[in-house]
């Protein structure tokens, strides 16, 4: 998967592109090479990636002090990094194999 990679130290990057103001949150495929995620809040203020973290941390039932956004905190490409977290279990919790 072009969005996911593995780290030197085991933690997991997520390649995102982000598409705020949605009808709801939600994964929806791969654009561009990055996993999309569609999220209702707005890119103001820091919410949408708040959301980012939030969503995340729902769908892969971590606590949100496991995931950093290491890039992207003004733009709609972003990276997401997961810790205490393989890849086996991200794919298996994100649907993908």
């Amino acid at each position: 998967m072009p969005f996911l990679q593995i780290q030197k130290d085991g933690s997991v990057l997520l390649s995102l592109y982000v598409q705020p103001r949605a009808g709801k949150n939600e994964l929806a495929g791969v654009h561009d090479g990055a996993l999309k995620l569609r999220l209702t809040s707005p890119p103001v203020d820091g919410k949408a990636n708040k959301a980012v973290i939030a969503f995340f941390a729902k769908i892969l039932k971590v606590p949100k002090s496991s995931l950093v956004l290491v890039r992207g905190l003004k733009n709609r490409r972003k990276q997401l990094q997961v810790t205490d977290m393989d890849e086996e279990t991200i794919r298996k919790n994100l649907g993908i194999s």
